[in-house]
């Protein structure tokens, strides 16, 4: 559950989404006691793995969306935690196949927070990468 909420709190705010950021930040923060180094690391990430992240954050920002529904759906606390834990197997098979483990997706999602600088530069690249999709089709 808690590799979920960062991984779902890291692609709202990768992609810019503040609706749920609150309550994002407050999650992430409970997650970061469990991560100390990750602020540290900061700006110890290349331009690809920024742009790995970007790419699986959008990724997964149409799986949050797409098992957000279906957990609307769900009745009872048993199916609830059943989708739940699709939507966390197929966010991690996300970031794995962007070629990123979870901790360093995590670690990306959490410096972000910290520096609008680096968020900036993952925002362009995301944008960048809709460009190139978009010139594809």
């Amino acid at each position: 559950m808690q590799r979920m909420t960062a991984l779902f709190s890291a692609a709202l705010l990768s992609l810019g989404l503040a609706a749920t950021q609150a309550q994002a930040q407050q999650e992430t923060a409970a997650n970061s006691a469990d991560q100390p180094q990750a602020a540290t690391a900061a700006q110890d990430f290349s331009d690809a793995q920024l742009q790995q992240f970007a790419d699986a954050s959008k990724e997964i920002a149409v799986i949050s969306q797409e098992y957000t529904k279906q957990l609307q759906a769900a009745e009872g606390e048993q199916a609830q935690q059943d989708v739940r834990k699709e939507a966390n197997d197929e966010m991690v098979k996300a970031v794995e196949e962007s070629g990123l483990e979870v901790n360093t997706f995590n670690a990306i999602g959490q410096a972000i927070q910290q520096d609008p600088e680096l968020m900036q530069r993952v925002q362009e690249m995301a944008k960048a990468g809709n460009a190139d999709a978009d010139q594809a089709s």
